[in-house]
């Protein structure tokens, strides 16, 4: 959950940046990418810079592929996910260059090769990863072939492929209509089983925090599938829908395209039933707590169950220090709003400052306790946001 919010933190951040020109650039290197590959197609990139008329923007532009070809020299191999890279002159000041880089191990695969120079960072790829906080099982079978993949956020990550021959010819003879009819039925049992097993194993590996399976394909054997019962019980299907295909491409883009409603109302549920607890708890004057204060003193007693976090929240522990009295304070501050001026009419500096969100996660995740991100667009989120400071936890027990 820190990751996500780091990454959400980031993109936030880089979404801001404005280039005088077009000379922020931003590159995506995936997975199994020799690193020696992107280096070469950058130097391309330099020399074909030198054609660029205006002198400030060939100069940050060249500037900036230089250092990413040195930062890249920190790399045997790309990180798991792959890696981007975002790098350019962020000064407002033409006369005062900045060239800054930023990197993001994204939280799924990156897919694709992409250089871009433009006057903003293409952010899209990552924003589409973080999209969605739930994952969810594909399948898309029909008699013969099955593909199961999972959702994750925006990414579609191919789990499994597998194929019946319960319907193949029988060149050989010598067996009665019964017997015959019989080895059909036990291909197609066996064809079931290993779908449900592939399914089953998929769960176990994400520690049974997928949201439920969506299955889909054409004709009658998805039916068949699941009245055939070989998912594990804890494991629900959301819903069946035919689709035309049954591969990796067409089949699962299908399904995804025909179950958006109910992704969306998976989501839109796990948010109003956990927000409809947490006021109710608050309303009786039970199990809630609110506020950094009062969730960090639970987090620390070991007394949370669930923590919710307002999506898009940025609060900073701000410790100041008086110039004229040398008075020391402390306050919880949201957003970029900083105290100027002491009582006594003396300035008053940052002494220190600390992200209070990635505090708070920190210490969530070191009990491992559920955090849920709440979107600031829904009712429910914007309740959070501006009735409970953004922050709020469902406690253990009652002090």
């Amino acid at each position: 959950m820190k990751k996500e919010y780091n990454i959400k933190k980031e993109l936030k951040r880089l979404s801001s940046i404005r280039g005088s020109g077009t000379e922020l650039i931003s590159l995506y290197v995936p997975p199994g990418t020799q690193i020696s590959e992107v280096t070469g197609k950058l130097r391309d990139e330099h020399g074909q810079a030198a054609n660029i008329k205006s002198k400030s923007t060939r100069t940050n532009v060249q500037g900036a592929i230089d250092k990413i070809m040195q930062y890249l020299k920190l790399y045997k191999a790309p990180p798991k996910y792959g890696l981007a890279i975002f790098c350019g002159n962020i000064s407002s000041e033409q006369a005062k260059p900045n060239i800054e880089l930023f990197s993001i191990e994204p939280p799924a695969p990156i897919k694709t090769n992409i250089y871009r120079c433009d006057s903003t960072f293409l952010l899209e790829p990552i924003e589409a990863m973080t999209e969605a906080k739930d994952m969810f099982a594909l399948v898309v079978m029909d008699g013969r072939d099955a593909t199961i993949g999972l959702l994750k956020g925006a990414h579609v990550e191919i789990e499994k492929k597998i194929h019946s021959f319960a319907h193949a010819k029988i060149k050989k003879g010598g067996q009665s209509m019964n017997r015959y009819q019989r080895l059909i039925e036990e291909s197609i049992e066996d064809y079931y089983k290993r779908i449900g097993e592939a399914v089953n194993d998929l769960y176990a590996k994400n520690q049974f925090k997928i949201k439920g399976a969506i299955v889909g394909g054409p004709g009658p054997a998805k039916e068949n599938f699941i009245r055939a019962k070989t998912l594990n019980y804890q494991i629900k299907v959301l819903g069946t829908f035919d689709t035309g295909y049954t591969d990796e491409t067409q089949g699962i883009n299908e399904l995804l395209e025909k179950s958006r409603e109910v992704l969306e109302e998976q989501e839109a549920i796990q948010e109003r039933n956990v927000m409809e607890k947490f006021l109710g708890e608050v309303a009786r004057g039970g199990l809630a707590v609110s506020g950094y204060d009062h969730v960090k003193k639970a987090l620390e007693s070991n007394n949370v169950a669930k923590m919710l976090v307002s999506e898009g929240l940025e609060l900073t522990v701000v410790h100041y220090r008086c110039t004229n009295c040398r008075a020391e304070m402390t306050r919880i501050e949201q957003g970029n709003n900083r105290l100027g001026k002491h009582e006594d009419g003396g300035n008053l500096e940052i002494v220190s400052q600390k992200d209070a969100v990635e505090e708070l996660l920190d210490l969530a995740d070191q009990m491992n306790i559920e955090i849920v991100f709440v979107s600031d667009e829904s009712q429910y989120g914007k309740e959070l946001l501006l009735g409970f400071g953004g922050i709020a936890a469902l406690t253990r027990y009652k002090k």
